[in-house]
């Protein structure tokens, strides 16, 4: 009777033994790590801030000076980018992970680089610019300082084009203006004779009527007046003022793809408008002989409706998406931080800037 006590308070304390073994052992191998993760699994309210530190980035100055709203969490609110923290507190400077300086405001010397700050090691600079380089002057005086490229070139840092081209979710037949009154239509500001786009439509006139439209035409549009007016036409003149490396603006995005026209392009090369456009989606001065060719092919296209039709066949698959936000442009750095080079510097940024300008 004496040992019953005894033995059970053996088994007791070899239970107590096991159980703290065990415990020790599941600590060891990370059960409690386990464990968060299953509920991390199950919670349906997970949010995008839970893991992972954000990325700050400091727009030094707004572009043209015209700020945009920062209130709230920008990216993820507006563009569903995570860990993105815009600011433009110039206080944010020592903690900032990317600051962003635009470039037309340095090129007119109305703003500089804070080279009287103490710059973190780890702090990258990041240089913008969605203008061609013929408004890109004098960049020598940037070498060794910039650690990444803001353009709507496809070699960049961060990629921002004007436009780009996205699947649709409902794909259908797209619906087709067919009440076109007018063959050709160009919408024009800023006229210069030298341009090579002012003798191309100077010869193409001679040859196919052209409606032209715009200030230097004395007719001016709206934003919804242009959109209007375009669809009446069966081609839109999408000339650039600048022929630069994928330097392809909203007056292929917006003006044509959006105005329900045929764009007639000319700017980069062929392959430039072929990488990022659908094909049989517009017509390429550089693809006939002289312009008397292009006025010819665009006569007999407009009079066959089946093959003018095939122009508009993408249209069943994508839709267009312009970026016009700044805020998109900044958020878009977030997206790419991690994959982008840590130690990479622009030595000689004009001859980047400039390497493909024709």
């Amino acid at each position: 009777m004496g040992c019953a006590p005894q033995l059970g308070s053996m088994r007791k304390r070899l239970f107590l033994f096991c159980f703290l073994c065990l415990l020790r052992l599941s600590l060891l191998n990370g059960w409690p790590g386990r464990f968060q993760a299953l509920t991390d699994t199950n919670t349906p309210t997970f949010s995008h801030t839970s893991s992972s530190r954000n990325i700050t980035i400091l727009l030094w100055y707004w572009p043209y000076s015209r700020p945009f709203s920062l209130r709230g969490d920008v990216c993820w609110d507006r563009y569903q980018i995570p860990h993105c923290r815009l600011v433009d507190q110039r206080s944010a400077f020592p903690s900032a992970d990317v600051v962003v300086f635009h470039n037309r405001e340095l090129m007119q010397g109305s703003q500089k680089l804070p080279f009287d700050l103490p710059r973190p090691q780890s702090q990258r600079w990041a240089w913008m610019s969605l203008e061609a380089p013929v408004n890109s002057e004098n960049l020598s005086q940037f070498s060794n300082f910039f650690n990444m490229t803001i353009t709507y070139r496809r070699d960049a840092d961060v990629t921002v084009p004007y436009g780009e081209l996205l699947p649709k979710e409902d794909k259908g037949e797209e619906d087709i203006h067919q009440n076109k009154s007018s063959l050709v239509c160009w919408v024009i500001s800023n006229y210069k004779s030298q341009h090579n786009r002012s003798r191309v439509y100077e010869e193409l006139s001679k040859i196919v009527p052209v409606k032209l439209y715009g200030r230097w035409a004395k007719k001016p549009l709206t934003s919804k007046g242009l959109l209007r007016t375009v669809s009446h036409c069966y081609f839109y003149l999408s000339f650039e003022n600048s022929f630069s490396k994928d330097y392809i603006t909203e007056k292929l995005w917006r003006n044509a793809y959006q105005g329900g026209t045929v764009p007639v392009v000319m700017g980069p090369p062929l392959d430039d408008y072929k990488a990022v456009a659908p094909p049989n989606s517009f017509i390429h001065v550089d693809e006939f002989d002289s312009v008397k060719d292009l006025g010819k092919y665009l006569q007999g296209l407009a009079e066959n409706k089946k093959r003018y039709n095939e122009y508009f066949n993408w249209k069943s698959k994508w839709k267009v998406k312009l970026y016009t936000d700044w805020r998109e442009r900044l958020c878009k750095i977030c997206s790419q931080y991690n994959s982008l080079s840590q130690h990479k510097v622009y030595s000689d940024l004009e001859t980047w800037v400039k390497a493909f300008r024709t």
